[in-house]
């Protein structure tokens, strides 16, 4: 990168026809996190359920790690064309799709992991109280693995605002069409605006997410983690 392409991107930005309208840059931003924000409620809905699960039971726990730690290599950028060839059709919904598939390794391998590793006097404790395994999981186990549980929430949610820019290629929104649109008219700063926009959000969202995951985690465990 030159300094006259990084210049163009600043004059680029500085453009208040830029943060205008529905092409502008607050509405791409809001698509851009909407589509974040589906995909990743759409692969925790998927992956938390059968990680607590699977983690709460300690069986199976290190095979399910490997084959999600295995998918990651699956090529998103394939899937999201596999998508949008089918009669999922083009724009956002196949982008979303297939970046709940990518967000599903870190969610899943993190809840297993973090519900695994529960100290089994905890858990002998709850009963001794008399609680019930439903009531163990929900008030003991669950609180004490959420901090390797927000862990991978936070990596995921990171990742797929990432990579939705990919959505531009197969006539999505987001943050993605500046990339696309300046790649297209060989206007290299306009891409780096894209690009610096998406670095941004990403930022903020790790950011965002590290103090949530901070304030959800109990003060016992903080120190710990």
């Amino acid at each position: 990168m030159n300094d006259s392409v990084l210049e163009q991107a600043l004059i680029w930005l500085n453009d208040p026809l830029n943060w205008s309208g529905r092409g502008g840059i607050p509405a791409l931003t809001l698509e851009h996190l909407g589509m974040s924000v589906a995909a990743v409620a759409l692969a925790a809905a998927i992956a938390l359920p059968v990680g607590v699960w699977l983690g709460h039971r300690g069986r199976g726990a290190t095979a399910t790690v490997v084959v999600a730690n295995t998918s990651r290599a699956l090529p998103t950028l394939a899937l999201l064309f596999i998508f949008a060839a089918t009669g999922i059709g083009f724009g956002n919904r196949p982008t979303v799709i297939a970046a709940a598939v990518f967000a599903i390794p870190p969610i899943l391998s993190n809840a297993v992991t973090g519900m695994a590793g529960v100290d089994p006097a905890a858990r002998d404790a709850a009963r001794g109280m008399g609680m019930s395994g439903a009531r163990s999981l929900a008030l003991v186990e669950v609180p004490l693995a959420l901090p390797l549980i927000g862990a991978g929430l936070r990596t995921s949610a990171v990742q797929v605002i990432a990579t939705i820019p990919l959505a531009a290629l197969v006539g999505g929104g987001g943050l993605g069409t500046i990339i696309v649109t300046g790649f297209a008219n060989r206007r290299f700063g306009e891409v780096v605006a894209g690009g610096l926009l998406v670095v941004v959000l990403s930022l903020a969202a790790e950011g965002a997410l590290a103090f949530g995951q901070r304030a959800l985690t109990p003060k016992a465990l903080r120190g710990r983690r």
